[in-house]
């Protein structure tokens, strides 16, 4: 396709790779669901009932928001990496890198389709909270824009690391030893008001925390930090993660040799 923007390439990938997703249903929702109520279950009633309300939220209440962004951004990753690593494994990505598709539609397909299956499982997450949990969102909208803009990021983030890994276990290096610490060390399930001055700090220097607050405070209107910065931290990791795909498409790197 010479001209204009190749919408029926975009559709191709994002189809495929959704359809990949309702094969195994299993994975994709159930799992989900019964690893959010084994959290209520251990974290919301046997430890949260011993933990005082946190600014007036519930223990209970307080993790939903915490739940919904540790699940999307192993998700967001897992589905991108994998989506763009196999067609590297099998050689397909040679036939897409020869056909009339642009750089920004082989992203928007893969990346697309990685963003949304985390976003349906957030939503997923978010009603099974409701059946353990008095769940309020006080901003809607804004919750619904970090959300996207979270699993955007983190399907940015995991298409490199899919273009970067050259095994399968390479796949799991940056999710397991950087992402998932990140992750229960942002402020997932406590508030970084309560720990000492100096871990206080320390956290400042996690992404995650930026994160998870900003999206927090769409639902209580509680954050540990400021939610401008919260936003502005969110699209600084989307747009530099932008500019390292676009270097390596420019380049080739691990894609044409």
């Amino acid at each position: 396709m010479s001209g204009g923007f190749n919408h029926r390439a975009v559709w191709a990938i994002y189809r495929f790779e959704m359809a990949r997703a309702f094969r195994t249903v299993g994975q994709s929702i159930i799992s989900p669901v019964l690893s959010t109520s084994l959290y209520f279950i251990v974290f919301g009633a046997a430890i949260g009932s011993r933990i005082d309300a946190i600014e007036g939220v519930s223990y209970g209440a307080f993790l939903v928001p915490g739940l919904i962004m540790l699940t999307t951004l192993s998700q967001s990753i897992a589905n991108a990496s994998f989506g763009i690593y196999f067609p590297r494994f099998t050689g397909t990505i040679y036939e897409i890198l020869s056909a009339p598709i642009s750089t920004l539609e082989i992203v928007l397909g893969y990346v697309g389709a990685a963003a949304s299956k985390s976003l349906i499982m957030g939503i997923i997450i978010l009603v099974t909270s409701a059946f353990f949990v008095d769940v309020s969102v006080a901003h809607p909208i804004w919750m619904l824009t970090f959300l996207v803009l979270t699993t955007v990021t983190f399907s940015l983030f995991g298409f490199l690391l899919g273009i970067w890994a050259d095994g399968f276990e390479k796949l799991q290096i940056i999710p397991l030893l950087v992402v998932t610490p990140l992750t229960f060390l942002g402020g997932s399930f406590y508030s970084i008001t309560m720990l000492p001055p100096f871990w206080q700090a320390v956290s400042l220097f996690n992404p995650v925390v930026y994160l998870v607050s900003g999206f927090r405070w769409s639902f209580y209107e509680i954050a540990d930090v400021n939610v401008a910065i919260s936003l502005g931290m969110t699209l600084f990791f989307m747009i530099a993660c932008l500019g390292v795909i676009w270097w390596v498409f420019k380049t080739g790197y691990r894609l044409k040799s």
